[in-house]
């Protein structure tokens, strides 16, 4: 398996800010195609906890200090790509009410260490120079939201590159 290194890790880098600004915002929908099906649901009950709990969790000035490709492994029928991230970001839950937060702090960011696991089926499909709707037949940007701006369709991600399929987070 041959993946152009510097361009995989920019856009690991590019999931994982999006996808915590998405938990900040408590939706999913714009990142849902870079995450395998068990994955999104996982946060999404993540997220959906929070709300009912009336807490918000915020994650503010996120950045990525440092990604490293721990490995690289082919199985049977998809191949596999292990990223280790430290990120630095500020990490606090405010009640949605008041506004005060509950748990964590604002006044300075945690670093942490992230495992992200992602998977590319060995027959996945080449997206070519333009990508098109799966459903429709309109040309997409998958990288804004990996929706149809026409139809409405998800663009099925895992079908044509990498997802996440797994993250663990420690903090350092």
């Amino acid at each position: 398996m041959e993946i152009n290194e510097a361009m995989f890790k920019t856009k690991v880098d590019n999931i994982f800010i999006q996808l915590y600004s998405a938990i900040t915002l408590g939706n999913l929908e714009e990142v849902r195609h870079f995450l395998s099906t068990n994955l999104y649901e996982k946060i999404k009950k993540e997220i959906e906890n929070l709300e009912s709990n009336s807490v918000i969790q915020i994650y503010d000035e996120i950045n990525v200090k440092d990604t490293k490709i721990l490995r690289k492994e082919e199985k049977e029928d998809t191949f596999i790509v292990v990223v280790e991230i430290i990120s630095r970001y500020m990490d606090y839950q405010i009640d949605k009410a008041t506004g005060k937060i509950v748990s964590g702090t604002d006044e300075r960011r945690v670093e942490k260490l992230n495992i992200l696991t992602f998977e590319k089926k060995k027959n996945a499909i080449s997206k070519g120079l333009i990508i098109r709707c799966p459903s429709c037949g309109a040309s997409m940007n998958v990288n804004k939201d990996g929706k149809c701006d026409y139809c409405g369709s998800i663009f099925p991600q895992e079908n044509y590159d990498f997802v996440l399929v797994s993250m663990e987070t420690k903090e350092l």
